[in-house]
């Protein structure tokens, strides 16, 4: 089993993810990755400057060429790592996570995020790192405007005469993150009005995760300003919610399922992939288009496998992450916006919302500790009985409904989720599951 790697990378607070830790990590990636050229770029976490130095130390002290794109979103840093041609790549961001938090995101030079599978290869090497030859260390160099060539590819992606003859108010909560760094992008598309703009790594107008309770300010705006939509983002925008013209929050799911409504409709493609947490709406879209569906483990390592491997046409899951394959294999969040956008150019989001196959959605989360999570999800794995999967946690199909309890990869949660064709039943699957799991 991993030591330090999760779903997503090696995340934790300052104590646990510590410079040294970062170094480490980071000769071993450059190990892995084969010392050739690596980028490197970080979001407004308030640790993120001396993290970064870490790693950038690591890299360049086993003989990497460094590449530091410096204050970046994530989507836009995988971008680069294809525009450069790089050899890997290491984000220090905590994404979605309170502000004490932060991460190293690795991913290789496929672009496919290291999973925590991988992440045991990379551990291997942590005390086998020995240092480059002095006149070996290769000088760093910085990359610069990596939002400005990120914003550019996005908007070679879709019709930008139609966006902008819509005329579209749209109301942003940047959530004091990178996505900020995409404003420009969205004034030259829409008339725009931003809320929690300046990029700030305490996050003070509302927590980096663009849940419904955390962007209640941008829904007030929206019902109260008469707006076409409301956009918001985590920190390092690979995540994405919106708010329709009436007001209502659209989970991830539904982001996803109009993400796939989209691809499909206008390119077509043989298959999407999303997870086993990720509502039957893709899946039942997918059909009507001739698509089947590949479901994966949790996180967006697995799903950027799935892409590269297969002939995937579009992979998200249910936190609002999309990927894009004409750009990246990350979650894109600004990306996911402005082809939003391209659907609003048609008609309101509320009616897109409207053609979507209706389902609820119910979750809750309960605290355990690493060990407990892990105990908990064995023994309910020998219990469960029906429909039964097992490739991440233990999800249980029902004809109408589905309910998945799994042990978090990023935090000491165990999360369930239920689905089906009305809230109360969503509710009532999940109020039993987390009875059974609170008696194991």
């Amino acid at each position: 089993m991993s030591r330090y790697f999760g779903t997503n990378g090696v995340r934790g607070v300052f104590t646990e993810l510590t410079p040294e830790l970062a170094l480490r990590l980071s000769q071993a990636f450059g190990l892995w990755s084969g010392k050739e050229k690596i980028l490197v770029a970080r979001d407004m976490r308030l640790t993120g400057e001396c993290l970064l130095s870490a790693v950038k130390s690591g890299l360049a002290s086993v003989g990497c060429e460094v590449l530091d794109l410096g204050l970046c979103s994530a989507p836009g840093a995988e971008l680069m790592l294809k525009k450069e041609r790089g050899n890997g790549l290491i984000i220090v961001t905590a994404s979605h996570n309170p502000p004490d938090w932060n991460a190293l995101k690795f991913v290789d030079k496929n672009g496919i995020t290291v999973s925590r599978e991988r992440g045991e290869e990379i551990e291997k090497l942590m005390e086998k790192a020995a240092l480059a030859k002095w006149d070996e260390v290769k000088p760093m160099r910085k990359v610069p405007y990596s939002a400005e060539q990120h914003a550019e590819a996005i908007e070679k992606t879709v019709d930008l005469n139609k966006i902008r003859k819509a005329n579209l108010r749209l109301a942003l909560d940047f959530g004091n993150g990178t996505s900020a760094l995409y404003s420009d992008m969205f004034k030259k598309l829409a008339k725009v009005t931003a809320i929690n703009s300046d990029i700030d790594g305490k996050f003070p107008g509302r927590p980096s995760e663009p849940s419904e309770p955390n962007v209640q300010n941008l829904v007030n705006l929206v019902k109260q300003g008469g707006y076409d939509a409301g956009f918001a983002w985590d920190g390092d925008a690979d995540r994405f919610i919106a708010i329709d013209e009436k007001g209502n929050f659209i989970v991830g799911d539904k982001i996803f399922a109009l993400s796939v409504l989209l691809k499909l409709r206008k390119e077509g493609g043989k298959s999407i992939a999303t997870t086993v947490a990720t509502s039957r709406a893709a899946e039942d879209i997918a059909k009507k288009y001739g698509a089947k569906t590949v479901y994966t483990q949790v996180g967006a390592p697995y799903l950027s496998e799935a892409m590269a491997k297969q002939d995937v046409a579009i992979a998200g899951e249910e936190v609002g992450g999309v990927i894009w394959r004409e750009l990246s294999f990350a979650k894109d969040g600004p990306a996911t916006a402005v082809k939003l956008m391209e659907l609003m150019a048609e008609k309101p989001l509320s009616s897109w919302i409207a053609e979507l196959p209706q389902y609820y959605n119910a979750k809750t989360k309960i605290h355990f500790s690493k060990e407990k999570k892990l105990e908990i999800i064995e023994k309910l794995s020998k219990t469960s009985k029906g429909k039964v999967n097992k490739l991440d946690g233990i999800r249980i199909d029902f004809e109408d409904s589905w309910v998945i309890v799994r042990a978090s990869g990023t935090e000491d949660y165990i999360r369930i989720f239920a689905e089906a064709r009305t809230k109360e039943k969503a509710e009532k699957l999940v109020k039993e599951y987390e009875k059974t799991v609170l008696a194991l």
